[in-house]
């Protein structure tokens, strides 16, 4: 991207105390602000974004009686006697203290030196609050959290927010921490407008920052509180104003109009042995229509497992090559990729267009040849992974990118693809339907088209589930249904991040099953193989010399074997629900009736057991998708480490959907009124991040 695209600014002075880093603030030495900095942010508006998670109400007791074990009360206590455990023991130390109503004891562990008898001297009241439990009729607090002469008693907070907390970092020096951040707060202008805080009785934002970190009641703390409400809609407003600025980012300049006469559209068609569904038909012409406009086209496929967005992707291809100039579809991993070449090339050969593969562990002799055909224009429809991406894959004339399974695939690698010919043309593809609410938050820079529809040939899939008892019986039952024409599939568990331990567990399972079914031939696939070993026990699991194919996830996606009709899924509880039915989504693509079937171990979490059911009731893919929200939330949904997508701390989307609606149509009002707003968008979701005053974001977002 060029440097002309954005203009340089400075911050307005009014912001320099939000971006004052945590180091900076009093009280903050080197190791606290090392962590603040690593699990929280590195600036005081960071801080002030960590949302309180619950409330702390420290009500002052009369009477001890009245004590809920486990409950945080305030006490007026007298130590008494202090039994401090001699040198090198484990004991911990104990205080004896008079109450009005009977007798407390204080409990310390790991004490060192006199602190504790100049904290709390014999005879001297103190106000102390803390978690009180009962034990053996003895009221116990065990390290509490303040201790203050009664003259001090203002000191101790009735009512105390809860913060997420991290390795290292304490309730304590966090809450001071925030104390000083707040004193940060700078007092900024208004920048909603005026009918939307009176509808809703939102306060103004350094209001509702302030009371954010010093709620009163549990309501304080819930998503449909004002401050919360208030908070969110500024985030949301945020996201979707940078989102709205990648788009016209992307989108400046004209684009290229490929005006194709249809003829290589026709052919195909006359040449497939079954029809387009209305679903197809109608996001082709979407499609068509952006491909033919002058300006380019940045469009999300999204379409359930089965629902043919490959051939749309094909006609949408075909449509650019007619022109004469290249088209791209990269794929996230090489099994992927190589199945979309041996699928593509086969459609396409009717037509005498014979794609191009590129792909990472290729033969040096081969991937030369694909490369010097890749830049002298021979080769129009090129088919590869990341290796397209790289500095050393120049195209002749690159028209059209498809990124499938684009959820894999990072915005800074999207970005770099648009930019490998003129005014490249973008498609996404996913399988994994995406909620509306995190479609408008990470894709909003994108016209959005849905395959709503299924082929008519697709089969429904029985799922069950059974615990890992019935091993047993799943194995008797393959040997029983599975003939020379069909085919089963065995998923390994996910076991961690560490692909090696999934390996291991595909593995012994592959040695297990080849003994046990030996007339099924069973063949292993995972990602840790040579290519030439993967792709020969994929054809054969293909032709049918093998009936049972061991596998990791990476079979996850694109796999289209039709004789494949009996899906296992071992240890599914640890999958999420997008990852089981992609995974369910591999059989059911042949005349015959397929199942699935999940093994788990029990017990079930509740999380799992929910999962496990909305699989067993229904293969409704975006029904699924709005359930996997609901259960993991957006980032895991995402997966935002892969794909840069935000993490929101202020809204929670299953609860502020209005308000994203409200906020998007805010950011569209913003950016009509200046037709030039644009800059970095990584940089301008930072800034907006900040929630400074509307006049000022836009001055910035402008460059002036």
């Amino acid at each position: 991207m060029s440097e002309s695209g954005y203009r340089k600014f400075e911050r307005p002075m009014a912001l320099f105390p939000l971006f004052r880093g945590v180091e900076t603030l009093k009280g903050i030495g080197p190791r606290l602000s090392g962590i603040i900095s690593k699990r929280i942010g590195p600036y005081a508006i960071d801080l002030l974004r960590h949302v309180p998670v619950g409330l702390i109400h420290r009500h002052e007791r009369q009477n001890l009686t009245q004590i809920a074990d486990g409950e945080v009360v305030t006490l007026l206590l007298t130590p008494t006697f202090h039994d401090k455990p001699p040198p090198r023991t484990r004991r911990p130390y104990r205080i004896l203290c008079d109450h009005a109503t009977g007798q407390v004891e204080l409990i310390f562990f790991h004490v060192k030196g006199d602190y504790l008898s100049k904290q709390l001297p014999v005879g001297e009241a103190r106000l102390i609050s803390g978690r009180a439990e009962w034990y053996k009729q003895q009221l116990q607090m065990a390290h509490p959290d303040h201790i203050v002469p009664p003259d001090k008693a203002e000191t101790i907070p009735k009512h105390e927010p809860v913060y997420p907390l991290t390795a290292g970092l304490t309730a304590k020096p966090l809450r001071s921490a925030l104390a000083e951040a707040l004193k940060q707060l700078p007092s900024l202008p208004e920048w909603i407008d005026p009918s939307i805080k009176t509808r809703f009785g939102w306060p103004d934002w350094h209001i509702a920052m302030t009371k954010l970190h010093h709620p009163v009641s549990d309501a304080d703390v819930m998503p449909g509180s004002p401050v919360r409400m208030r908070l969110a809609y500024d985030e949301l407003l945020a996201n979707q104003l940078a989102l709205a600025l990648v788009r016209q980012h992307s989108m400046a300049g004209n684009g290229r109009a490929f005006k194709a006469s249809g003829e290589l559209r026709q052919k195909l068609l006359a040449s497939l042995p079954f029809s387009l569904t209305g679903a197809q038909q109608r996001v082709i012409q979407d499609i068509t229509a952006d491909q033919q406009a002058e300006t380019r086209m940045l469009r999300l496929l999204q379409g359930d497992v089965g629902a043919g967005k490959t051939m749309v992707a094909i006609m949408a291809i075909l449509q650019v090559v007619e022109t004469g100039v290249q088209a791209a579809i990269i794929a996230p991993t090489e099994v992927l990729a190589r199945q979309h070449f041996e699928t593509i090339s086969k459609i396409l050969r009717p037509l005498d267009i014979a794609p191009c593969l590129l792909v990472g562990r290729m033969k040096a002799p081969e991937k030369r040849a694909a490369l010097e055909a890749i830049g002298n224009g021979a080769a129009k429809v090129i088919i590869g992974t990341h290796a397209l991406i790289s500095e050393h894959t120049v195209f002749d004339d690159l028209g059209l990118v498809v990124i499938d399974e684009q959820h894999r695939f990072g915005v800074r690698q999207r970005l770099i693809l648009g930019q490998k010919g003129d005014a490249v043309d973008v498609l996404l593809m996913t399988a994994t339907p995406i909620p509306r609410t995190l479609a408008m938050t990470a894709y909003g820079d994108l016209n959005t088209s849905v395959l709503d529809e299924k082929p008519a040939n697709r089969q429904p899939i029985t799922t069950t589930a059974m615990p890992m008892e019935r091993l047993d019986d799943i194995v008797m039952r393959l040997r029983q249904t599975v003939s020379k024409n069909q085919r089963a599939y065995w998923i390994c568990p996910l076991i961690e991040e560490s692909d090696v331990l999934d390996v291991a567990a595909a593995e012994q399972r592959f040695t297990e099953l080849s003994a046990s079914l030996p007339e099924l031939n069973p063949v292993l696939v995972h990602g840790r193989m040579k290519t030439e070993e993967r792709e020969e026990a994929m054809e054969q699991f293909r032709q049918g010399q093998s009936c049972l194919l061991i596998a990791t996830t990476v079979i996850e996606v694109g796999v289209d074997i039709p004789e494949a009709t009996i899906m296992i899924i071992e240890s599914a509880e640890r999958f999420g629900l997008a990852q089981l039915h992609q995974l369910r989504g591999r059989v059911g693509r042949g005349a015959d009736k397929s199942s699935c079937v999940l093994l788990y171990h029990a017990p079930l979490g509740e999380v799992a057991r929910s999962r496990l059911s909305i699989m067993r009731e229904t293969d409704d893919g975006f029904r699924i998708a709005a359930e996997d929200l609901r259960l993991r939330g957006p980032g895991e949904v995402l997966g935002k480490r892969q794909s840069g997508d935000p993490e929101f701390l202020l809204a929670d989307l299953a609860y502020h959907e209005d308000l994203l609606t409200l906020a998007h149509d805010a950011a569209q009002d913003i950016i009509a009124k200046d037709a030039n707003l644009g800059t970095d968008p990584h940089e301008a979701q930072r800034i907006l991040m900040a929630l400074f005053e509307r006049d000022r974001a836009v001055s910035y977002l402008a460059g002036g």
